[in-house]
């Protein structure tokens, strides 16, 4: 299995990040990837890769909730990054009009720049979208050009906008918000294209039931996995199978 979407870089699992990942390891997950956030993110992200290079693979891109008025600069400063390392996505990139929109415009030119970096690399991109999939929708739609892939992370939406991501040639990145009660996935999750499904965790946050409310990590990955299972009636081994095949496609892995 693959954790596609996982911040084990970050502070909260400093004394203890070889045992998550070798628990990560026992659960049957056997590559943990990892999306920066912010200039900050840099250094520990690429620290955590170096230090489990068979396991962990990183992506750059600047996240939306770390947008501000020096959004150029910012900008200028991740885009360098690509000619010094070798990363599988652009991301974790998006709008989210959640907690503040002060920086709404800065965040969709952010999101654009970021965009077109994916087509000129030809890599995926990492979609955070929060209180914005309109937006989303129609900054994607037109920057589509045919070439643009990747995930929508963290899909906690409708039958009707997971059609939507798909039409766009998109994937759906399901973590613990499928597996909540009051979540509403359960209506949801039978009725998505499996061939547009992918795995992760966002860890450390939205850790699955039963650990919700606690510290996310890349073994629970699983829980997700057999929960879609049981939404789909299949088998755990099959949405394995499924989704780790649409990840390894996706990331060129």
């Amino acid at each position: 299995m693959i954790d596609t979407h996982a911040h084990i870089y970050a502070s909260e699992f400093d004394q203890d990040r070889d045992q998550v990942v070798e628990r990560a390891l026992q659960a049957g997950i056997n590559q943990i990837l990892l999306p920066n956030i912010d200039l900050e993110s840099i250094q520990p992200m690429l620290a955590t890769e170096a230090a489990y290079p068979d396991i962990c693979r990183s992506m750059m891109g600047l996240h939306p909730c770390y947008v501000n008025q020096d959004i150029k600069q910012t900008l200028t400063e991740i885009e360098s990054w690509f000619d010094k390392h070798n990363f599988i996505a652009v991301g974790e990139i998006g709008i989210d009009l959640y907690w503040d929109k002060t920086f709404r415009k800065e965040q969709e030119y952010a999101f654009s720049t970021q965009l077109n970096w994916a087509k000129q690399r030809n890599l995926p991109v990492v979609i955070h979208t929060r209180d914005s999939i309109e937006e989303t929708l129609s900054l994607l739609k037109k920057e589509q050009d045919g070439s643009l892939r990747g995930v929508f992370h963290c899909f906690g939406g409708s039958v009707e906008e997971a059609k939507a991501i798909n039409d766009l040639g998109f994937h759906l990145g399901l973590g613990g918000v499928s597996t909540f009660k009051n979540g509403g996935m359960d209506k949801v999750v039978p009725h998505l294209d499996l061939q547009y499904l992918i795995l992760e965790t966002d860890c450390p946050y939205l850790a699955p039931v039963p650990h919700r409310g606690k510290r996310n990590e890349p073994a629970y990955t699983q829980l997700v996995a057999q929960r879609v299972a049981d939404l789909r009636e299949l088998s755990l081994t099959e949405v394995d199978a499924l989704t780790t095949q649409n990840a390894v496609q996706l990331f060129n892995l």
